[in-house]
């Protein structure tokens, strides 16, 4: 007799279940109440455990995947004769909607005034712990070591004022990762042959840091169920009457930019905007409820290449980048919204070249959010930039994780568009990927083993060096 194998539901159904079983566990932890000693019932504390934890496993993969990843990206380039121009391209198209969609910002932010509609005050704000400022980010450019390690020492202490205890943590820049790994990937373009044992050992290391995390992206419904309960638990739905407008103006914005720039983008290029959807959404899907553009970096790969058909040699390039610096949602959209919300709040009156500033924060500074804590990070830069109080973040940092998942969804779209747009200006795009009627299922894979990666040993055959491309020029 056959035993007939059990079949879990589509990993986007697993999702929405646990958006929604997050939100009622979120809600009977708070109904519930703290314990009798004052401390998070049992409920909220293994939302809140079950969620961290999620968490900080996609953070311990961070490092070595943005070392090896754009390490073996650089060194797809020798596969592209024109790698220097698609390069530049890309760059250019990062910067034109990054400026398009903190302009969307800025609007939102003078049309719906959220600062005027809020109950909050000055005194209600305070100094985050961590903040970003030019000097952080043009020092962060530095690694201070190989692997950019820096230590923190916390001090507690006691009654009598002496220290009673002291705990010290590593923690890596990933910003000084990323020159780390593009000073290695080019030096090794620039050895040639005799780096290619350390590209081959790259490669495996990357592969199996893929797995590891295709193993915990498959963990990404119960991750949701914590975070998103925790969430609820936590903070309730208090916080978003005196910010209900700064979030539906957040929401708003990054809905416009999302729906309207990308698509008019894509429409101006002769793409559908349709198939682009269809093709892309498995990761808009995935980064909403992660919350990290690094950890959905796999599955943005791979439909950039199976589903939109970006060559693999430039998507091995173009996409690993952006998921350090290409952020209109953390970078663009949410900074210029935030920073008018905090100069009404605190009546500030910003000028015309307030605003000139915010835009050239928004483009020129988004690699800052690969240093320290993504948005805010990019946040306390534009505020210190225009001499606003960064007192001001304490007021937006509860709601924070709400904010954060429709960021992180934006960012990754970001991430799958501009390839595809460049490729297509370029000649490169695969049309009869891109037009299929039947975009291929990222999450259909063996749950033991991740999909192919879209970096894989290359090696070009003397035919190919002596073509006149590798990835190709088509017609025009």
């Amino acid at each position: 007799m056959a035993v007939r194998r059990l079949r879990l539901p589509s990993f986007g159904i697993q999702i929405l279940v646990a958006l929604v079983l997050g939100v009622a566990l979120g809600v009977l932890a708070r109904s519930i109440g703290p314990a009798g000693d004052g401390a998070d019932n049992g409920l909220t504390v293994t939302l809140s455990t079950i969620g961290s934890s999620f968490v900080l496993l996609l953070r311990a993969l961070v490092p070595p995947l943005i070392l090896t990843a754009i390490i073996a990206s650089v060194a797809n380039l020798r596969n592209v004769t024109n790698a220097a121009r698609l390069a530049g391209q890309t760059l250019l198209w990062f910067a034109i909607t990054a400026l398009a969609s903190v302009l969307i910002g800025i609007t939102l932010g003078l049309v719906l005034r959220p600062g005027l509609s809020t109950s909050l005050t000055p005194q209600d704000g305070a100094v985050p712990d961590r903040t970003g400022s030019w000097l952080d980010f043009l020092t962060g450019l530095l690694p201070a070591n190989f692997l950019g390690l820096s230590a923190t020492t916390h001090l507690e202490p006691g009654a009598d004022g002496v220290v009673a205890a002291a705990s010290t943590g590593l923690s890596f820049n990933a910003l000084q990762l990323v020159v780390i790994a593009l000073v290695l990937g080019f030096a090794a373009l620039k050895v040639g042959a005799a780096a290619e044992p350390f590209l081959s050992v790259n490669r495996s290391v990357l592969a199996i840091i893929q797995t590891v995390l295709w193993w915990l992206i498959r963990l990404a419904p119960l991750g949701t169920v914590g975070l998103l309960g925790n969430a609820v638990a936590s903070y309730g739905w208090e916080l978003l009457g005196p910010l209900g407008i700064f979030a539906v103006a957040v929401y708003l914005g990054l809905a416009l930019v999302l729906f309207g720039l990308y698509p008019l983008i894509l429409k101006l290029n002769g793409l559908s905007p349709v198939r682009w959807f269809a093709g892309a959404w498995p990761a808009i899907q995935l980064a909403f409820v992660s919350r990290s553009s690094l950890g959905t970096l796999p599955v943005t790969e791979r439909v950039t290449v199976a589903n939109l058909g970006v060559p693999k040699e430039y998507a091995a390039f173009a996409v690993p980048f952006g998921a350090t610096t290409k952020m209109d949602g953390c970078a663009a959209v949410y900074p210029a919204l935030s920073a008018i919300f905090i100069a009404q709040v605190f009546g500030i009156d910003l000028s015309i070249w307030d605003y000139v500033l915010i835009a050239f924060v928004s483009v020129v500074g988004s690699a800052a959010t690969a240093g320290l804590t993504g948005a805010l990070v990019m946040l306390t830069l534009t505020l210190s930039t225009l001499g606003l109080p960064l007192e001001g973040v304490g007021l937006l940092l509860a709601i924070d994780p709400i904010l954060d998942m429709g960021r992180t969804a934006v960012n990754v779209a970001g991430q799958t568009v501009i390839p595809t747009i460049v490729a297509k200006r370029e000649g490169l795009l695969d049309l009869s990927v891109f037009t299929s009627s039947k975009a291929a299922n990222p999450f259909a894979d063996d749950p033991f083993g991740p999909p192919t990666p879209a970096v894989e040993p290359v090696a070009p055959t003397t035919a190919e060096r002596g073509s006149p491309l590798t990835v190709g020029h088509q017609a025009r």
